[in-house]
């Protein structure tokens, strides 16, 4: 990420020397009173004085540290939750080489990098494994359910407060959910959700879903909702989200489940506290199917003489109630991605699913069943269900390490994996004897991910927002809405007090890469330039500079250090019309999405990309290599490459550029492509290794590569032979296809 640029007293010095030339790195000038107050000349706008010198931004890749203090044991089935303030705690597991059960907490310090055995008192909690904890109200973690020592689910609630090392068991009231572990949870409008899970005497999966009122301290019914245990659950655009895990016949699925919690009243008045329903006692087997590979848990004996005795009240094991629960309440949705060049194999190595940015992130990490080139980082986006590779494993991961954690904070803008390196012992087998002991942190925001905060959810603010906000699409507040309504509009109507004027969006030349980088700040600096009345420029743009000093940066030190700007009320920007136009929009709206008139296309992206590398305005940055990323497509996919080396914004370039070659021959048959210069298309074409070479289409059906897929994955090799021999008389193919029928036989194909 660029800084921002300084406001130095030398900056503004020089740039008061010279005045600027906007095709470039220029500065402007301050003119002399008299000259000012007589002259209409427009001035061409001056950018920043802090990015006369721009360095190439090194490919980003994320660097392994090494942990120290008490690391913890080889941790199995533990809660591992970022609690803020560069923290993560690790509760609860159990030793995979001893079996031994803990109810240890031990905290990560990711400045310090060290483990830290922490001392906690109140109503310790037993040991456990298969729980769940959920940050809540930023100081407290509320840990449910889970199994002990002697295979027994729990179904108790207990609180632990991260500033005092305190726990706590509220009262508890309403029908108490069955024992589970290896379920998921998540908090949403002060309310505890659980979904899944394996319990019962057989052990079994729950089917269910039920929430506990974090208010009153209250369990709602159940509702049967999705089958599913070790799976990931999270809340967004007021639904609650369930994907991965294991289904009841230990299958591992890619199916997306979502339920409605934001229409349903169900899920917004306080639980019913007169349920008939044993607060005691739970459901036994199901009729679904059991594992024999799960140990069944044993009787329960509590009291003075039992062998368990911490929080015992919540253990959940045998049942006579077998009513059948009514189906969950609210809108419920399910998406199975079968297969695509961009949807993970959840058969294939270990993945780990966070959300970010209104996006479901898969990383898929190194393991002994997946190879090294088949690992990645994928993101779904949930508002259009579309899978996109955000970077190839070789990108993220050294192969020669094992991740077995994974946490992300509130924000969305950095996950960090915990697991261990592969050191081979003597007989050549691997150690993982450190469960914990490295850390891989994550930026998201080099993939192009904004962070959950920035990213737009859908609430019940935009039932309230103006008309001028009304489009389903539109991501902008309130604020943004009304001064929408505002921008580029006759001063008589709205005030406005400023124009900027643009390059007409037919005034390109073929052999420049973009007007803010094609001449460096020795050319631009040799003599004042002014817009001369000749000069083809476009229609005026109305604008209000309170809002542009607002709002950019550049413009307000410009404005402070009285340059011509200032005087005249007129600038003059040599970027096309329509990036121009979008650029402002954005000042007035924070927003970039697509816009029938101020921001129609992926092109003024692009040409917002290059300005906000210029003018050094990070977070406009992030937006523009947000939308780019998801949004690419054969008709703009070289002009993202070209504008994306010219902002140094090298991942979104080699995302880019991997784009081309693998449409290759759309790609140059578009306008886009046919718009770079030859230097550009050169270097395009040079981004293939030496023995690269062009497959044509027929053959790329046989091989399995069209429509964006790995070559050799979804074709054979025989097809080719096939066809050749029925070329040359019929004979060699039919004994294929009789060879192939017998090898097939068995096989069962989806």
């Amino acid at each position: 990420m660029n800084q921002q640029p300084s406001g130095t007293s030398s900056g503004f010095q020089q740039a008061q020397a010279y005045s600027g030339v906007w095709n470039g790195i220029g500065y402007g000038t301050r003119a002399p009173p008299s000259v000012a107050s007589s002259s209409n000349n427009t001035y061409l706008m001056p950018a920043s004085p802090s990015k006369r010198v721009r360095m190439s931004k090194e490919s980003y890749k994320p660097k392994v540290s090494r942990t120290c203090g008490q690391r913890p044991a080889c941790l199995v089935n533990a809660s591992v939750t970022y609690c803020g303030n560069n923290q993560i705690y690790a509760f609860g597991g159990f030793d995979q080489y001893t079996d031994e059960v803990y109810n240890h907490v031990l905290r990560l310090d990711l400045h310090t990098l060290q483990w830290t055995l922490v001392d906690n008192y109140g109503d310790i909690p037993g040991v456990r494994m298969g729980h769940t904890a959920c940050l809540w109200q930023g100081s407290k973690l509320l840990v449910y359910g889970g199994e002990n020592e002697h295979r027994e689910y729990l179904s108790d609630v207990v609180i632990y407060d991260l500033g005092t090392s305190h726990w706590t068991q509220p009262e508890i009231k309403g029908p108490i959910p069955k024992g589970r572990a290896r379920h998921a949870a998540a908090v949403y409008d002060d309310k505890l959700f659980v979904v899944g899970g394996l319990a019962g005497m057989e052990t079994y999966t729950l089917d269910e879903i039920s929430y506990l009122d974090l208010k009153t301290w209250t369990w709602s019914r159940s509702w049967t909702f999705v089958a599913r245990f070790d799976h990931s659950t999270w809340t967004w655009g007021g639904r609650i989200w369930v994907f991965g895990g294991l289904g009841p016949d230990m299958e591992r699925t890619g199916e997306l489940w979502s339920l409605d919690l934001k229409n349903s009243p169900a899920f917004k008045s306080v639980p019913a506290h007169s349920i008939s329903e044993s607060t005691t006692e739970r459901a036994g087997p199901s009729p679904r199917s059991h594992f024999g590979q799960h140990p069944a848990p044993q009787h329960v004996v509590t009291g003075a003489s039992g062998s368990y005795t911490a929080n015992s009240s919540s253990v959940q094991v045998r049942s006579t109630n077998l009513a059948t629960k009514p189906a969950a309440p609210g809108a419920m949705t399910s998406t199975k991605f079968v297969s695509g060049p961009n949807v993970p194999s959840p058969a294939l190595g270990t993945h780990f699913h966070v959300y970010s940015s209104g996006a479901l992130l898969d990383f898929v990490t190194p393991a002994g069943t997946i190879r090294p080139s088949e690992c990645n980082l994928s993101a779904l986006e949930l508002g259009t269900q579309q899978w996109q590779r955000l970077a190839e494993g070789s990108e993220i991961f050294d192969p020669s390490y094992r991740w077995h954690y994974c946490a992300v904070n509130e924000e969305g803008t950095t996950a960090w994996l915990l697991g261990c390196a592969m050191e081979p012992s003597e007989n050549g087998a691997a150690n993982l004897e450190e469960y914990l002991s490295d850390v891989l942190a994550v930026d998201l925001r080099e993939f192009g991910l904004l962070g959950s905060e920035s990213a737009w959810e859908p609430s019940v603010e935009s039932s309230r927002m103006p008309t001028s906000d009304t489009h389903p699409t539109s991501h902008m507040s309130s604020l943004g809405s009304d001064l929408a309504s505002m921008f580029d509009q006759m001063p008589e109507t709205s005030g406005s007090d400023f124009v900027i004027t643009a390059n007409n969006d037919d005034q390109t030349d073929d052999d420049d890469v973009s007007p803010a980088s094609s001449i460096t700040t020795t050319d631009a600096s040799q003599t004042p330039h002014f817009l001369n009345a000749s000069d083809s420029t476009s229609t005026p743009i109305h604008v209000h500079k309170l809002i542009l000093q607002a709002r950019w940066p550049h413009f307000n030190r410009v404005y402070k250090s009285q340059m011509s700007e200032f005087h005249t009320k007129k600038m003059h920007i040599q970027e096309p019309y329509s990036v121009v136009r979008a650029f402002l929009y954005y000042l007035y709206t924070d927003s970039i999405d697509k816009h029938a008139k101020y921001c129609p296309g992926l092109r003024e992206v692009a040409g917002l990309l290059v300005m906000s590398d210029v003018y050094d305005m990070p977070e406009l940055r992030l937006h523009c290599v947000r939308r780019l990323s998801r949004e690419l497509d054969v008709e703009h996919a070289a002009v993202v490459w070209e504008r994306a080396g010219t902002a140094k914004e090298e991942w979104l370039r080699r995302r880019a550029a991997n784009y081309c070659l693998t449409h290759w021959g759309r790609v140059v048959r578009t306008e886009g492509f046919r718009s770079l210069s030859r230097h550009s298309m050169m270097e395009l074409c040079e981004v293939i290794d030496v023995d690269g070479r062009v497959i044509g289409g027929e053959e790329l059906e046989v091989v399995g590569g069209l429509g964006g897929g790995k070559v050799g994955v979804g074709g054979s090799g025989n097809e080719l032979a096939r066809r050749r021999g029925r070329a040359q008389g019929g004979h060699v193919a039919d004994e294929m296809d009789d060879n192939e029928m017998q090898e097939d036989e068995g096989m069962e194909m989806n």
